[in-house]
């Protein structure tokens, strides 16, 4: 199994605040306890704190991880699916496979040592971290450095090119965009064209709506081949960065 290019993508949500320990909790809201000015102040800070559970590895987990061979269009999304009965289907060359979070990451790690250049979008600002940090927590060990040489240039081996840092030519355009709005802009569809958004994940898994997630994170991915398509061919080549 080889190939060159791998596109990733991952979709998290987080723990329930409410079932945490009494000591987890207070140390998480200390902070708010002490910059609000009011009780009803409080109530929507711990709300809005609640809601971020899932940008964290260590208060969220890892609910899907899609891979897709930028070149063949083939691919594999890994999602979660508690209490349901695990079913695989295979839709236009990409298969669905239900397991749990170790087993997800396993296979992430199974497939991204066999790609030359692994691409994602805000992937060293969160999709890398967050898969590494998960592993560790199940002791996996990563087979490829996903966090090695925030440069091009500096990374020896397998490259990994973050859209956002090489859009935004690492920090020199204001501000940080998101994929809807990069992909707006280019022409490319759009991962939430069908009307989910990340902010659905949540609400979708408490609702074992997973299916939903899984091709939300298709998406994803097909819109980030897309743009990085086009960074390819009329961005990089503008750097003079080595590749």
């Amino acid at each position: 199994m080889n190939m060159h290019t791998l596109i990733f993508d991952i979709e998290t949500v987080g723990e329930d605040f409410d079932a945490m320990d009494a000591t987890t909790q207070e140390v998480m809201t200390k902070w708010v306890r002490e910059s609000v000015r009011d009780e009803e102040e409080y109530t929507q800070e711990l709300a809005r704190l609640k809601g971020r559970l899932g940008f964290s590895p260590f208060t969220g987990t890892i609910v899907a991880i899609g891979t897709l061979d930028a070149d063949s269009g083939k691919g594999g999304v890994y999602f979660q699916a508690p209490e349901k009965e695990p079913e695989v289907f295979e839709e236009d060359s990409v298969k669905f496979e239900p397991m749990d979070e170790r087993r997800m990451l396993e296979k992430f790690w199974e497939v991204a040592q066999y790609a030359r250049v692994l691409v994602g979008f805000n992937s060293r600002g969160f999709d890398a971290p967050f898969l590494i940090m998960r592993s560790a927590v199940h002791r996996i060990t990563p087979t490829v450095p996903l966090m090695a040489g925030r440069y091009l240039y500096q990374q020896r081996g397998v490259k990994h090119v973050d859209l956002m840092d090489q859009l935004q030519f690492y920090g020199s355009v204001w501000k940080r965009p998101n994929l809807h709005l990069v992909t707006r802009a280019f022409g490319i569809e759009s991962p939430k064209a069908d009307g989910v958004t990340g902010d659905d994940v949540a609400p979708l898994f408490q609702s074992g709506d997973y299916e939903t997630i899984a091709r939300y994170n298709l998406r994803d991915l097909r819109a980030t081949r897309e743009l990085y398509r086009v960074w390819q061919s009329c961005i990089h080549p503008a750097t003079g960065e080595p590749y």
